[in-house]
């Protein structure tokens, strides 16, 4: 499926491509513009549309929090948009795409699909979003939500050399639940904590944590891992009928070690956080409400 969104810029393109060709990013031209569309968009959100409007909508909220709660505030208005978006985007590529959903283990190692590419250049571009204020407040955010932002980057762009570029979509349904944590969050800020609203969207985060980090993304990681292993231990007789338009920047079917231990490592991370995170997730749910059954 070709990528729906509007075309690369021809000069833009053109100014990368050397880069890109030397890192054998090859796809990367093509989602470059999307990648800083994207990232620009979210930086809008944060830094120029969520404070005015929160304060405009919420003065007596909004505007009585700290100078740290405000940059955690805006910066949950911005994953809002880009959670809902993509939890729509990527389970409807992954139903319309026929050519990705078609692919066998070579095209799922190497193929590529311009549909799935726009999926992984608007999640590259809220990474890179999402890195540059991690950095810049590091102080507010921790070394946790930096290693988290680190190893999504890096994994998202390794993706454009193509590789695993049927896999883009498959993680981002991790995006699933973050809707109702940004949900969770604001309940907080807006004197809602321990209300039922609050109890209903905890036990669903919980749920839909559970259901789409936990136990999707340990079988989506079995999988990977899988095709991995196999790509690797495929005799040089073995063939398949593979795709001429899916393969077409799949001439270097290789896997350097240093680029598996690099996409499987930002993975191990992401999985130990996405534990790390699910257990205080549910210490927090359990502190709000066991406060509440007392007073009861």
């Amino acid at each position: 499926m070709l990528d729906p969104f509007l075309p690369p810029i021809p000069w833009l393109k053109a100014l990368v491509q050397p880069v890109c060709d030397a890192l054998s990013l090859h796809t990367l031209p093509l989602h470059i513009h999307e990648i800083l569309y994207a990232c620009a968009l979210y930086h809008f959100i944060f830094a120029y549309l969520a404070p005015p409007l929160s304060s405009l909508l919420l003065p007596n909220s909004y505007t009585k929090l700290s100078y740290k709660s405000k940059l955690r505030w805006n910066m949950h208005c911005a994953s809002m948009v880009q959670s809902v978006a993509i939890s729509i985007l990527a389970p409807l590529i992954m139903m319309i795409d026929k050519e990705r959903k078609s692919m066998n283990l070579e095209e799922r190692m190497w193929g590529y699909t311009g549909a799935a590419g726009l999926v992984q250049a608007l999640a590259t571009g809220w990474f890179l979003f999402d890195l540059i204020v991690m950095i810049r407040y590091l102080d507010v955010f921790g070394l946790g939500m930096l290693a988290h932002a680190s190893s999504c980057l890096l994994t998202y762009t390794l993706g454009f050399r193509p590789i695993f570029n049927y896999y883009g979509c498959v993680f981002m349904l991790y995006e699933l639940s973050t809707p109702f944590l940004n949900i969770h969050w604001f309940f907080d800020k807006l004197s809602m904590t321990g209300t039922k609203a609050q109890l209903y969207d905890g036990l669903t985060l919980l749920v839909v944590f559970f259901s789409c980090r936990l136990v999707w993304g340990a079988y989506s990681s079995f999988n990977i891992y899988r095709d991995v292993w196999n790509a690797l231990n495929l005799s040089n007789s073995a063939k398949f009928e593979t795709n001429s338009e899916l393969m077409r920047f799949g001439n270097d079917r290789s896997l350097p070690v240093w680029l598996v231990v690099l996409y499987m490592g930002g993975h191990v991370i992401l999985q130990v956080l996405n534990v790390f995170w699910f257990g205080k997730m549910i210490a927090a749910v359990r502190k709000r409400f066991v406060k509440v059954d007392k007073k009861a």
